[in-house]
């Protein structure tokens, strides 16, 4: 058999494993505990990985929003568990690790206290990859000393070229970055088509070269290898009872693949054996935030849905019981996207593009509801769209406003003090305050029920998890039930079959009998302890999904017109305004900021 000659100097390949993020970010929608990474730390840290991916992208809101854990706090811990490796975290530029961009102040303070708290290596990137909106970070890495690598967000469209990678390359190690990913979040990358970019961007740019590729097409390990043919350095990985489907290639597997050869990574594929053999055990305690649209499909080279956002928009379908839709919106997610002027689908315009789709899919009509994030993103909020946007979309939801057409961030006066103020005592330190500042309103919360002692291990349970777990005795007839933080004692007295998959219950709701046709118990619940009458009239103002209140934006009295806002919802962790049908006179207002609606009911009354 003829040897194989390799175009550039054989060199061991450096691994980078995801398990404690990206992996479990990809597969059960982060919902992965401290308390379940810390056994296996010992084991990790002997491993020799180059580094380990333990923080950032959505496991501080996962933290927050979910777990009610304290992520800087996991953080340290972390840090504490595994004192010989490397601790890499991923970092979204100006928008740190909320979904708005922050003042410059904020971004050099979260960087600062990021790397005190135990991260060697921020991998920053912008969505848009409009790198004038990861400059301030880069400038903090740098100036905290930590390793700095510039990201480019790989993707496909007419204005995405080879040609326009090497420059973000280049611009990048202008900026002083230590090293350059290729972040294929969605699993676009073709083997041929990572050789001849890896070849381009080592022939210009010398630094270390890193391939973070999704398995979800199923052709990430193939892209690896061509990849390290070209001259890549180093690999993400996640060990093999976290990987494939939409996560990542699987750490033993490519140790294996490469050893004995030019470019062995000399790990010990016993000791990875062992800490895979533990995640399996792990990831069975998570079987309810699995789903079968985390598993390799080749269709993502047509909907270009990236794995962490697969994951949730299946998670988020499923609690808003539409998730027989999926794939009308994996349908609508691309044409979005167009409109949108090709954005990569990473986050937030993965949340942005992603949560609009659900919109048109679900209201029938395309752009019938558009969100505040979707306007934001098309006057300049977020940086410049790749590509020229859908005029009629622009029109539709901005009207005549100005399209500001520079940094965002320069628009944005310091505002690190200001929150301060804002959270007040509630904040026993600067990580606290900047818990506040990436989530006002759910940090706040977290930040309330931590002074009040409420963090109990009951509480910790994810609001799901309490239900079941109060359900699991098939002898029970009656129990509490939580939903949306409040209780319920619930009596059931009998259950029969209505037909198309629902049931008929019989049962006590808080010493009320009633008979109901739902889904599901929680659904009943949810809809029965509002107390607002469903809508049946042209005044009667109604969400389109099930969301929070953010914002009251009238009250009673007052003359409305028609199309005008009235109220802001947050669903999907996406803001949208909900207007007016008609001009007269708000009537009755039934809802106040932080109440849990669903459509159909009538939230604001309107007469004329």
């Amino acid at each position: 058999m003829e040897h194989v000659t390799y175009e550039q100097q054989p060199k061991r390949i450096e691994v980078t494993d995801v398990v404690l993020r990206d992996a479990h970010q990809s597969l059960i929608a982060t919902r992965m505990r401290t308390e379940d990474m810390l056994p296996i730390c010992e084991k990790l840290d002997q491993v020799g990985y180059w580094s380990l991916e333990v923080w950032g992208g959505a496991t501080f809101d996962a933290c927050v929003r979910f777990l009610k854990e304290d992520p800087w706090e996991r953080l340290r811990q972390l840090r504490k568990a595994l004192p010989n490796t490397r601790l890499q975290m991923l970092l979204r530029g100006q928008n740190l690790l909320g979904y708005r961009h922050y003042a410059d102040d904020v971004v050099d303070a979260f960087v600062q206290k990021a790397a005190d708290n135990g991260i060697d290596v921020f991998r920053v990137f912008d969505a848009l990859n409009d790198l004038r909106n990861i400059e301030q970070a880069m400038k903090a890495v740098k100036k905290s000393g930590k390793h700095a690598q510039g990201v480019i967000c790989y993707t496909t469209s007419p204005v995405h070229t080879p040609a326009l990678f090497v420059e973000q390359a280049k611009a990048m190690q202008a900026m002083g970055a230590d090293s350059i990913a290729i972040k294929d979040m969605a699993g676009l990358l073709t083997p041929f088509a990572t050789y001849d970019l890896v070849k381009a961007i080592k022939a210009a740019v010398d630094l270390p070269l890193v391939i973070h590729s999704h398995s979800t097409s199923g052709l990430a390990p193939l892209c690896q290898m061509k990849a390290i043919e070209a001259g890549a350095d180093r690999i993400d990985t996640a060990i093999s009872s976290f990987a494939s489907g939409t996560s990542h290639p699987a750490t033993e597997s490519q140790v294996a693949a490469l050893k004995d050869s030019p470019f062995d990574t000399g790990l010990d594929l016993g000791l990875l054996s062992e800490i895979a053999d533990y995640f399996r055990e792990v990831r069975k305690k998570y079987h309810q935030f699995e789903s079968e649209f985390t598993r390799e499909d080749v269709s993502v080279q047509i909907n270009q849905v990236p794995g962490g956002m697969m994951s949730n928009l299946a998670n988020q379908l499923k609690e808003q019981n539409a998730l027989d839709r999926i794939r009308d919106v994996f349908d609508e997610i691309p044409r979005v996207r167009e409109d949108l002027g090709f954005p990569p689908l990473v986050t937030p315009t993965s949340q942005i593009v992603g949560t609009q789709a659900v919109y048109n899919v679900l209201a029938g009509q395309r752009y019938k509801t558009i969100t505040n994030e979707v306007k934001r993103y098309l006057q300049g909020g977020y940086g410049q769209a790749p590509a020229a946007v859908n005029p009629q979309v622009l029109k539709k939801a901005i009207g005549n406003e100005p399209v500001n057409e520079g940094r965002p961030a320069d628009l944005l006066s310091p505002e690190l003090n200001k929150l301060r103020e804002e959270i007040g005592s509630l904040a026993l330190s600067e990580e606290d305050v900047l818990t506040f500042a990436m989530f006002p309103d759910l940090g706040r919360e977290f930040l309330q029920q931590r002074a009040a002692g409420s963090l109990t291990p009951e509480a910790l349970l994810p609001a799901d998890q309490k239900t079941k777990s109060r359900m699991s005795e098939a002898t029970a007839t009656e129990f509490r039930i939580d939903v949306h933080g409040e209780s319920y004692e619930v009596a059931i007295t009998g259950v029969g079959d209505s037909g198309a998959g629902k049931r008929k219950i019989y049962l006590s709701l808080d010493g009320m009998p009633e008979e109901v046709t739902f889904e599901s118990l929680n659904e009943y619940v949810a809809e029965a302890s509002s107390g607002r009458k469903r809508a049946t009239q042209p005044g009667h103002v109604t969400a389109t999904m099930p969301g929070n209140i953010v914002d009251v934006l009238v009250e009673e009295g007052q003359v409305v017109k028609a199309g005008q806002a009235v109220l802001i919802t947050e669903a999907m962790k996406m803001e949208t305004e909900i207007h007016a049908n008609l001009a007269g006179t708000v009537a009755a207002v039934y809802v106040v900021k932080g109440d849990r609606v669903t459509p159909g009911e009538v939230l604001v009354e309107i007469v004329n």
